[in-house]
């Protein structure tokens, strides 16, 4: 018995050993809840998408996606916070930057880290496929 694919099933995607993997995932699950952009991710290639150009659709998304995703960058920002001060306090040395440690994580605007806007898309494309290439 041959066992095909349900329409608006969840198909289980492989971690991608990437150390966002979970944040990246629901961003992606909470922008295909919007049409329109759903439909612009089916049709767009994949320049389009490491471009930016898909980025800039985040504009038209509606109000309810918008806050979901700046909730979960919020989410985000907080998981990044505690696993600086995680390793601030196995080194035990003061004299950490906040902002250089925040630096690092090249997944999300952190200067911006209460709304994610079309640059955190686009930061986070370009996160992937640098880890891609």
């Amino acid at each position: 018995k041959a066992e095909g694919h349900v329409e608006g099933e969840k198909v289980e995607n492989p971690d991608t050993g990437l150390y966002y993997d979970e944040y990246l995932r629901q961003v992606i699950d909470v922008l295909e809840t919007d049409k329109h952009f759903r439909e612009k991710l089916q049709t767009a290639d994949i320049e389009e998408i490491k471009s930016g150009k898909l980025s800039r659709e985040l504009d038209l998304v509606s109000h309810h996606v918008r806050t979901r995703l700046d909730e979960l960058k919020r989410q985000e920002v907080a998981r990044l916070r505690m696993l600086i001060k995680a390793k601030m306090d196995s080194v035990q040395d003061t004299g950490i930057d906040h902002q250089a440690l925040l630096k690092q994580f090249e997944h999300l605007n952190h200067q911006n880290p209460d709304t994610f806007e079309p640059k955190d898309l686009d930061m986070l494309i370009k996160a992937v496929s640098a880890r891609q290439e």
